[in-house]
């Protein structure tokens, strides 16, 4: 533990900005403990304490500048790599979407804090066109509430922060197995509940190929893209001709539908899961006949079928 608390002592500076980067960058790495650590054992006057904030909230910026480029460079390929990468791809762009959207640059701030979300609420703003100045001062400033606020809880438990880390390297062993049983656990029952929630979702499904001869014969099915107004954003492409209706306003809209034609329904999420939704929500509406486009919007556009592009598709609450 002395040889611990000695590296922080030594290279605190550098473990802050190397811990802080490479957790930014979505890396397995325990950025808020080292700069807590830090806090305790390296405040020893204004000047320490401003080498280490200074270093936490460049690499806060650094990182997530890195996903802002990615974001407004390659849009939703970057999102879907990301959520490839969670253990809720199903929700993980709808739940980043809403809270972009609903925060608007603020959200760059409360994401700091907000497990799940930090890594992808950067990438989300480049891809919806926030601009770079926007993004550094609301990035900037929860990089400096983040950062603030683990250094003074490590300075405030400064006298007893060699207890606590004696302690946690006593029980280490044990508590590391008990954290590694709870895990596993919970990637257990997240993959069973996840199982059961794609199953009660099955839906009937068209291929690309498949819905491109249902729009040459008559009656014309009716195509529904389900997606938010932020995916849209992230990705304007559509099938030609297809109406938006987004999920959450399916149920409010579907008088809007022909009850006797065919309606196929489509996202750009992992298992057409918002689709999958919005088809449920018609059937107990009375629609019979309601499919899922497999492979949605991104499998449509891999055939090489022709594109239309949504008009002013960039929300405006990116932009608050």
């Amino acid at each position: 533990m002395d040889s611990l608390i000695d590296l922080v002592a030594r290279h605190g500076l550098l473990l802050v900005f190397v811990a802080t980067f490479g957790a930014r960058l979505g890396l397995p790495v325990p950025a808020a403990p080292v700069v807590v650590v830090a806090g305790a054992l390296g405040i020893a006057g204004p000047a320490a304490a401003l080498a280490l904030a200074a270093a936490a909230i460049l690499a806060n910026l650094l990182g997530d500048a890195v996903w802002f480029i990615a974001g407004r460079r390659y849009g939703h390929r970057v999102m879907r790599l990301l959520c490839r990468l969670s253990l809720s791809p199903d929700s993980c762009v709808r739940q980043s979407e809403s809270f972009i959207l609903r925060w608007g640059g603020g959200a760059l701030i409360a994401a700091k804090f907000v497990p799940g979300v930090s890594t992808i609420a950067a990438p989300m703003a480049g891809a919806l066109g926030m601009s770079g100045a926007r993004f550094v001062a609301y990035d900037g400033a929860g990089a400096a509430l983040w950062t603030l606020g683990f250094l003074l809880l490590g300075y405030a438990f400064r006298h007893d922060i060699r207890a606590v880390l004696e302690t946690l390297s006593n029980v280490g062993l044990l508590t590391g197995g008990v954290a590694f049983a709870l895990l596993g656990a919970y990637l257990v029952l997240r993959y069973v509940r996840r199982r059961r929630f794609l199953l009660a979702m099955a839906t009937p499904r068209v291929t690309v190929d498949e819905l491109r001869a249902l729009l040459e014969t008559e009656p014309v099915p009716v195509v529904i893209d389900v997606r938010s107004a932020a995916s849209v954003g992230l990705d304007p492409r559509r099938v030609p001709g297809a109406r938006a209706i987004e999920l959450r306003d399916i149920a409010a809209r579907a008088r809007e539908l022909p009850v006797d034609t065919a309606l196929v329904l489509y996202c750009n999420c992992p298992n057409e899961v918002s689709a999958a939704q919005a088809a449920r929500v018609l059937a107990g509406a009375g629609f019979a006949d309601t499919r899922l486009l497999e492979g949605g919007l991104d499998a449509w556009a891999a055939a090489g079928a022709p594109l239309e592009t949504h008009a002013d598709p960039i929300p405006a609450a990116v932009s608050r």
